[in-house]
């Protein structure tokens, strides 16, 4: 029997006009919604609440939020069904290095060892920048979207590649959005060593789409969000005043001219004898 669009054409059922101008056959609509993943039913949720509210342009980008969710998971599903052998376990001992951002971290402490004044005012503002980013995803961002974790089994991801599934929701990336923190906040004194810290922190936010625990729409937005604000602390810091010098040493520069006064007294008796 002859089909088109989805749909028999001696079949009883009539295509359902979706809200955005779609047509579906209903069978067909009640399979994929049980094949559908909890991340893309968000999706789609958001887009039939923007799409009931009317207005062409609210359905264009309804539309367009679904063609990007689907994108999204079929991104995420090419990944794990592309064989790594050779990736597979450096990445995943990178997704693990900058767990609770130890790497960024560690790069911090070298930093104020080795770096000098400039190395320990880029350590400085590399941490806050972490730190604020932190607080920002998980307490504010991950509690507003409560996007579910991929399915790793569903998508077959290799078990060689994974690491532990974090009990926190997947949008966006902590990985992600402290790594660009951390690299933008320490490229504001040293450019050079903040893009190499970019293409760090690039890698740590693919490992976690590499490893299954993350969509690539979770790492991208994760990657902006810590670019953002490493960039604002960074700025809010240029902006602290500068610290005073202490009471020691002001009493010290009190002195000096008295000092120097005294100096010149001896050095006019000397000609005047």
């Amino acid at each position: 029997m002859w089909r088109t669009s989805g749909f028999s054409m001696g079949s009883s059922q009539h295509p359902r006009q979706t809200s955005y101008g779609d047509e579906q056959d209903p069978s067909m609509a009640r399979r994929d919604s049980a094949r559908e993943p909890a991340a893309g039913a968000v999706a789609r949720q958001l887009a039939d609440t923007l799409a009931r509210r009317g207005g062409p342009v609210r359905q264009r980008f309804a539309r367009g939020l679904l063609e990007l969710g689907a994108l999204d998971r079929a991104v995420y599903s090419a990944v794990a069904a592309t064989p790594a052998p050779s990736l597979d376990e450096p990445l995943r001992r990178l997704s693990n290095a900058a767990n609770n951002s130890r790497l960024w971290l560690t790069i911090a402490t070298g930093l104020r060892v080795v770096g000098g004044e400039a190395g320990r005012r880029a350590a400085t503002r590399g941490t806050v920048a972490v730190g604020v980013t932190s607080a920002l995803v998980n307490l504010a961002v991950k509690s507003t979207w409560s996007r579910q974790r991929p399915d790793r089994a569903r998508a077959r991801v290799p078990v060689r590649r994974n690491v532990r599934m974090p009990a926190s929701t997947s949008f966006p990336s902590g990985h992600a959005a402290s790594g660009f923190a951390f690299a933008a906040a320490i490229g504001r004194d040293q450019p050079w060593l903040g893009l190499a810290l970019r293409f760090l922190a690039a890698a740590v936010a693919y490992s976690r789409v590499h490893t299954g625990v993350h969509y690539p729409s979770d790492a991208v937005v994760g990657a902006l969000i810590g670019e953002g604000t490493g960039q604002a602390v960074a700025g809010l810091m240029d902006r602290l005043p500068a610290r005073r010098p202490s009471r020691s040493g002001r009493g010290k520069q009190r002195e000096l001219p008295a000092a120097a006064d005294t100096d010149v007294d001896r050095a006019d008796a000397t000609v005047a004898s």
